[in-house]
């Protein structure tokens, strides 16, 4: 995959090379008023046409924000650059010279961001064209901003993060993010069998759960859509056509859950959410991009899937309303118990 070294990329890395982690350093918020956020030290204001985001369509980290995007309304306001399926020598690769500055690999937009980066070069990343950098690529902190900074230009009231579901969202997107958005990675890239045992017993223990919770409630914090729900689904419509094979977890197909099938297919029949799925580039990305996994590159023909299929799913009404706080205590002590 390579980095970034002093100023440079790196294809291979040697062994001997020093490289230290500087986690996400960039992690500045998008407002209303343009104040700081709650990890930025910079704020940048809400305006139309202001922001442009880069996406691979083959990553489920950035194909979140592709969904916030299309659910807050926002297609109109920030704009686009999708980049490559394939992730190579050079990192991810733009096809042909993206608009603003004819960047032809994602890591010179961040040497233009930040010229003494060092360290991985990863999409989503949120550029911001009037000074001319990246205000975050931390996929999750951007959806968040595209939950509720542009809202009073939109008139989008939809929020996927309420106050009172906020304790059972972190909660549900700790449990998801390190055993499953996480755990199939783990599985896929384990050189040892323990590692990949262990990966592959949390990742179905975790899929046991969550199929358990959503046969029955409609969705992960209840009777309300949220952005727990979305941080699941970008990994469970890569599951059968690639991590089952590919990252060999194939203890049981997604298509064998009942409730989670059902649930997918909901998710994906919503309004915009199908326009943001490219299962071509997803598998080309995966089994084409991970030489050590898959050296011959090829790419399987299937699965064949029909997310089109009625879900079933609406007569799934349990919790209470989001404002008896009974319900709210309920909620959290459910998902204690797992």
């Amino acid at each position: 995959m390579g980095l970034l070294l002093n100023g440079q990329w790196v294809a291979s890395p040697s062994e001997g090379t020093q490289y230290r982690d500087q986690g996400s350093l960039f992690r500045n918020w998008i407002t209303v008023n343009g104040d700081a956020g709650p990890h930025g030290e910079n704020g940048f204001k809400a305006e139309k046409g202001r922001y442009h985001l880069y996406v691979s369509l083959a990553c489920p980290w950035a194909h979140r924000t592709l969904i916030f995007r299309t659910l807050m309304q926002l297609d109109d306001y920030i704009s686009v650059t999708i980049v490559d399926p394939l992730l190579l020598d050079n990192g991810w690769q733009m096809n042909g010279p993206e608009p603003l500055y004819q960047a032809n690999f994602l890591y010179e937009l961040y040497l233009k961001a930040y010229p003494k980066y060092e360290g991985r070069v990863t999409v989503p990343v949120l550029w911001d064209k009037h000074t001319q950098t990246i205000v975050s690529n931390e996929s999750a902190d951007i959806i968040r901003m595209f939950n509720s900074a542009f809202n009073h230009l939109t008139q989008c009231e939809d929020d996927y993060y309420p106050e009172p579901l906020r304790g059972t969202i972190d909660a549900l997107n700790t449990r998801i993010f390190s055993a499953i958005n996480r755990g199939v990675y783990q599985a896929g890239f384990a050189t040892n069998q323990a590692v990949y045992n262990e990966a592959v017993e949390t990742l179905f223990t975790a899929l046991d759960w969550v199929e358990a919770r959503l046969s029955k409630q409609r969705y992960l914090a209840g009777d309300r859509l949220t952005e727990a729900d979305w941080r699941l689904f970008t990994t469970l419509v890569r599951f059968d056509a690639v991590y089952f094979g590919h990252f060999k977890c194939n203890r049981r197909a997604l298509s064998s859950y009942p409730a989670l099938s059902g649930y997918l297919r909901e998710l994906y029949q919503l309004p915009g959410i199908a326009k943001t799925i490219d299962l071509e580039q997803i598998k080309q990305h995966y089994y084409v991009s991970h030489r050590t996994i898959n050296p011959s590159g090829i790419i399987p023909a299937g699965p064949d899937h029909d997310w089109s299929r009625p879900h079933g799913r609406e007569q799934l009404r349990v919790v209470p309303e989001l404002g008896d706080i009974v319900a709210k205590r309920a909620a959290i002590t459910q998902l204690d118990r797992y």
